[in-house]
């Protein structure tokens, strides 16, 4: 049986605030915001786009709880959503330039990936990377 392709997964985060949340990672992140509703008044969901890489967020009146809060300070699971990026340099340059801060900086780390590591407005870490070819 020939196997149907999936073109993409997007993880869905609990945030504080959807405008803020959408906000961020247009202004700093360079995603697209593809919807915010359900109308002006009242945006209590969103999804940011940026070419196949979609996240979905919703404000359900809880705290956010991000990876890295639930690992008992140990930091084997901080990350919230791995973001494969063929060119990682480029981005993180890219990133620079919008003065993004950067949790850990562009490097190849102990896994055989290179990337780096963003925290966003409610705390949840992005990495950005892709398998290390020279590890």
């Amino acid at each position: 049986m020939t196997k149907t392709q999936i073109t993409g997964i997007a993880p869905f985060f609990i945030v504080k605030n959807v405008p803020e949340a959408l906000a961020f990672y247009r202004d700093r992140l360079g995603f697209d915001i593809t919807f915010q509703g359900p109308n002006d008044d009242d945006i209590f969901f969103g999804i940011v786009q940026r070419g196949a890489a979609m996240i979905m967020m919703k404000d359900v009146g809880v705290d956010p709880v991000p990876n890295h809060t639930r690992d008992i300070k140990q930091g084997i699971a901080r990350w919230d959503a791995y973001l494969h990026v063929p060119d990682p340099d480029a981005l993180a340059a890219e990133f620079s330039s919008r003065n993004v801060d950067f949790l850990q900086p562009l490097m190849d780390n102990d896994n055989g990936l290179r990337g780096f590591e963003v925290t966003d407005a409610d705390g949840y870490v992005l990495y950005f990377g892709r398998p290390n070819s020279n590890p």
